[in-house]
């Protein structure tokens, strides 16, 4: 029987791969090879911490999602958080201050998660969030971002504190990417990964991939060229659809399989990259990781939810700990009731068992 595909040991043996890369290239990128060289030593401790709090039945992920906002500079099309409510262009009400988010990377520390991935609306809006996370270097945190607002001050930020990790979202060529994010929003990015390759700044993509161009992203074409870039992760992130509208985008089980077969290819032809599928990888990885078994929540005003497809709360982090948030009804229910493990069609099980999710908050 062939073996699963464990994500946080990819990513454990990623971060030595890009390691190997780096004291290879040491000359050019010195604060790349020391920062990636601690950061290891440092997901090392995080794992025992783990093992640590497995051993009592305790499981910790390595994975937090953080939303910091709710507010973004753009009107992508089909955008799922503003169809959920999730970002407005409304002025946000009750979010969680810096202080709080430095008090919840401080208590992930403490239980052995590493890995913060910072995501909105548009992360780069709360610039007094990121300049916390700087105090956390045994934290890896991916910025998810438009890459819009990566100026000269930010620039300086993240080749001064290389754990900022910024993750631009883009869905294909210039005509692909500005039809649904705005024009002229490619050359801007593509002008702003310049300036990271030129400073040798870690920096990784974030491809929505859809019914119509999952093949055009996978294409060692396109791939070669965020290489050359200087691109060091690539999340292909399935598109959700919002409305009925919408549906007509979302990939069916034809174009996951392509992604599938190509994603195990790419990962051996370029082995100085990482390369992730969501939530693609939770079928070849023992279902979804989502409510603590792999990865958890937290949205801009501090309520804990078993993934941000799925933003239903029981619990918020302004009153109780993240360890506790990790042991909420909700979140015990979903991962003992067998849900993140049910069939489903592909995608997302838990957008997909919706009605289901929203019962549990009932009882």
């Amino acid at each position: 029987m062939e073996d699963k595909f464990n994500i946080q040991d990819y990513l454990a043996n990623g971060v030595e791969y890009i390691t190997k890369e780096a004291i290879r290239t040491s000359i050019k990128n010195p604060k790349e090879t020391m920062f990636l060289l601690k950061f290891a030593r440092n997901a090392k401790k995080s794992t025992k911490i783990r093992q640590e709090y497995a051993k009592k039945d305790q499981n910790i992920p390595a994975f937090l999602i953080a939303s910091v906002t709710s507010s973004c500079n753009l009107h992508c099309s089909g955008c799922y958080s503003r169809a959920n409510s999730s970002c407005s262009d409304d002025e946000p009400v009750a979010q969680l201050s810096g202080n709080d988010w430095k008090d919840i990377f401080a208590q992930a520390k403490a239980i052995g998660i590493s890995f913060i991935v910072l995501a909105g609306g548009e992360p780069l809006l709360r610039e007094d969030i990121i300049q916390k996370a700087t105090d956390f270097p045994e934290i890896l945190f991916p910025i998810f971002t438009n890459g819009t607002m990566i100026d000269d001050e930010y620039l300086k930020l993240f080749d001064d504190n290389r754990n900022l990790v910024p993750i631009i979202s883009m869905e294909g060529n210039e005509q692909v990417t500005d039809s649904r994010r705005g024009e002229g929003i490619y050359k801007n990015v593509m002008n702003t990964m310049d300036a990271m390759r030129k400073k040798n700044i870690i920096f990784g993509s974030s491809l929505t991939f859809t019914k119509n161009n999952v093949s055009s992203l996978v294409s060692n074409e396109y791939i070669d060229m965020l290489h050359d870039m200087g691109c060091k992760v690539v999340f292909f992130i399935e598109y959700v659809p919002v409305n009925p509208e919408t549906v007509n985008m979302a990939p069916s089980d034809e174009e996951r399989e392509i992604l599938l077969e190509n994603i195990d290819r790419l990962r051996k032809e370029y082995d100085d990259m990482l390369f992730m599928s969501f939530p693609g990888d939770e079928k070849g990885s023992g279902g979804c990781l989502a409510a603590g078994r792999g990865f958890f929540h937290i949205n801009s005003h501090g309520g804990a939810e078993p993934c941000p497809a799925s933003p239903y709360s029981d619990i918020n982090v302004k009153d109780t700990s993240i360890l506790e948030a990790l042991n909420s009804k909700l979140f015990k229910s979903l991962r003992d009731g067998g849900i993140l493990m049910g069939e489903h069609e592909g995608g997302c099980v838990l957008f997909e068992h919706q009605s289901e999710v929203e019962k549990l908050l009932e009882n």
